[in-house]
């Protein structure tokens, strides 16, 4: 899909992956909508080139609402990108304390149940759309992450949240081909972001010794780079992209 004055929402758009993602779409051409939780913190991470809307995925009438507002200014959506979540850390069993059931259910929440709600508006939206010359009529992309399948000590909910995303995205993707909708995910490994700078020294340290070239921390705007790539190249679906400089 050519990203040029095409609309797209992109959650979790007030830092980190998200915000380099509006920044990498909204450079390509595209009308690029933020979403995310605080509307001033959000205003002044996009500027004044870019729209935001406070949003909590997690609230499936918060989301209508978002998607409803957007269709209102720019009367179409083709590019939702799902960027938001959080990492809720905590063992299983600590100092005799159980995971609490509030945290866990809050992780899924937002990164599970907050996709799903996202993607299914947004289709809706999406299948109105007339179909490019490709037979697209939109694509989503949602992040999962490396965690989902090798997750670290205090992981459980996160990785069980970024493990769902994985899982659904092949049988959404089968439910949407017939709307001309594609759907893929990236599963990222060890980030610069807000998620990893909370992350002890020692831990991202031990991370970075297991990849291979060019043995760092991935940049936001690699991730971005694959975002665009992705909406660009209408032969990617039904699948996970990770990109984690094959870090085992």
């Amino acid at each position: 899909m050519n990203l040029q004055n095409k609309v797209a929402i992109v959650t979790g758009a007030a830092s980190g992956l998200g915000l380099a993602t509006c920044k990498g779409l909204a450079a390509a051409g595209a009308m690029v909508v933020g979403f995310d939780l605080d509307q001033a913190r959000l205003d002044e991470a996009l500027g004044a080139d870019m729209q935001g809307l406070a949003v909590d995925v997690s609230n499936e009438s918060s989301v209508k609402s978002g998607i409803d507002a957007v269709v209102a200014m720019h009367g179409r959506v083709h590019v939702a990108v799902n960027c938001a979540g959080i990492l809720g850390p905590c063992k299983t069993l600590s100092k005799g304390q159980l995971f609490p059931s509030d945290l866990w259910n809050r992780v899924l929440g937002v990164n599970l149940t907050g996709t799903f709600n996202v993607i299914r508006h947004a289709a809706l939206v999406m299948s109105a759309n007339d179909p490019e010359e490709t037979g697209e009529r939109g694509v989503i992309i949602n992040t999962s992450s490396g965690a989902a399948r090798a997750g670290q000590m205090g992981q459980a909910a996160y990785s069980a949240s970024k493990a769902g995303v994985i899982g659904m995205t092949l049988p959404i993707a089968r439910d949407l081909a017939e709307h001309g909708i594609r759907v893929v995910s990236i599963a990222p490994g060890l980030f610069e972001s807000g998620m990893s700078a909370g992350m002890p020294q020692k831990v991202s340290d031990s991370l970075i010794e297991k990849m291979l070239f060019p043995r760092r921390m991935g940049k936001a705007e690699e991730f971005a780079g694959l975002v665009r790539h992705i909406v660009e190249n209408a032969y990617l679906n039904a699948m996970t992209i990770d990109i984690d400089c094959g870090m085992r």
